[in-house]
């Protein structure tokens, strides 16, 4: 007599009272049988979206069915006490959120707090569990960042123009929910990750503005209404330090090392120590020393106040850009390319932990470039002899 390999797992379906037909999985283990309801539905195929939209339920339905198999297969069936996807999901990415709270950078931070609102207005439902986080509601999030969020909503203040998520804000925010579901999963709050096997967005390179050697000297000898963020501005442009690091930097990081003035600190953003050298002009822009523990720029304002004046600075100086604060930090990375330093050095002195992130400012000045497109004849000039 034949003997037949019977499946521990079935596919079944229910027809609810509303039209949609619910999908469950009939589970046989042991001589016991369970059911687990996947929260998927099948709709009345009217139209050829239906049909396609069915098509889609229903191979996620056998995905699920197939994971479930190996489960029992490999012992490890047993989902609904193994892991904990009744947790709320609003909480515990709240959680996270507060966990890198003065931990990562602000701007970073931010982004984290931004994507909250986004996926706020994006589910209404405050009380949703990992159970409710399939690939349909985190690939609805990513058609909802593509095709509705805009720009300030995660910022209540009234604007007259709501302007479209920019590419990298959308790739940001996608790749928190993306980070808070890979927790999650090391956390064994969820027995599979719904983002695998969607796709997140690319980034979209942004431009790097910067002030030319002729540009810095002109600021240079330009008064600004704050003597003190024209001093710190001048270091980031000879040093490459980064805002964050230069708000942070104390007097007992700042060391003599024979004819160089040594700064030794470890780099908000990266977590890296870093050793940099750094010339006697640059020296001269942090003043009168003080306490091993004082901060060395003192007093510096917040971000916007702090463009705001560099903005009127500039302006005084007769320079037609758009100039921040993070400007002075390319300037550092151009200058010292246009100064032929390799792009090797320059990527230390920044403190970059990949070439390829260094490698961006070298697009921006591209000395064999220039050399190439001003061997182009004048096609205006006459080759013929008078």
């Amino acid at each position: 007599m034949k003997k037949t390999n019977k499946e521990p797992v079935y596919l079944r379906q229910r027809k609810r009272s509303n039209g949609l037909i619910a999908l469950f999985l009939d589970i046989v283990r042991d001589g016991r049988r369970t059911n687990e309801y996947l929260k998927l539905y099948l709709v009345p195929e009217r139209t050829k979206e239906d049909r396609e939209k069915n098509r889609q339920t229903m191979q996620l339905a056998q995905s699920i069915k197939a994971q479930r198999i190996i489960e029992i297969q490999n012992g490890e069936f047993g989902f609904k006490s193994q892991f904990a996807e009744e947790t709320r999901f609003f909480d515990y990415y709240r959680a996270l959120v507060e966990k890198r709270r003065g931990i990562e950078s602000l701007g970073n931070w931010g982004n984290w707090n931004c994507c909250l609102k986004h996926l706020e207005r994006y589910e209404k439902r405050k009380d949703i569990t990992f159970a409710d986080i399939t690939p349909r509601w985190v690939q609805g999030f990513r058609d909802y960042l593509e095709k509705e969020a805009y720009a300030y909503g995660c910022d209540y203040r009234k604007r007259g123009e709501l302007k479209p998520l920019s590419q990298n804000s959308r790739q940001s925010y996608f790749n928190k929910l993306r980070a808070c579901l890979n927790q999650a999963y090391e956390d064994r709050i969820i027995a599979h990750n719904p983002m695998r096997g969607i796709d997140g967005f690319s980034g979209e390179e942004s431009t790097r503005m910067y002030l030319t050697i002729e540009e810095v000297k002109k600021a240079a000898q330009t008064d600004s209404d704050s003597e003190l963020i024209k001093r710190a501005f001048l270091f980031s442009c000879l040093t490459g330090l980064r805002r964050s690091d230069i708000l942070k930097l104390t007097w007992g990081e700042v060391q003599q090392q024979g004819n160089f003035t040594r700064i030794i600190f470890r780099q908000k953003k990266t977590k890296g120590q870093e050793y940099l050298d750094i010339t006697p002009q640059a020296a001269e822009m942090l003043g009168t020393r003080g306490k091993s523990s004082e901060l060395v720029f003192k007093g510096i304002p917040c971000t916007s106040t702090t463009n705001g004046i560099i903005k009127i600075w500039m302006q005084r100086a007769g320079i037609d850009k758009a100039i921040t604060f993070h400007c002075a930090r390319h300037t550092f990375a151009v200058m010292m390319l246009d100064l032929g330093t390799d792009i090797y050095t320059v990527s230390k002195l920044l403190g970059h932990r990949e070439l390829t992130t260094t490698q961006i400012y070298a697009k921006v000045l591209d000395k064999n470039k220039q050399a190439a497109v001003s061997r182009i004849p004048d096609i205006f000039s006459s080759d013929k002899e008078d």
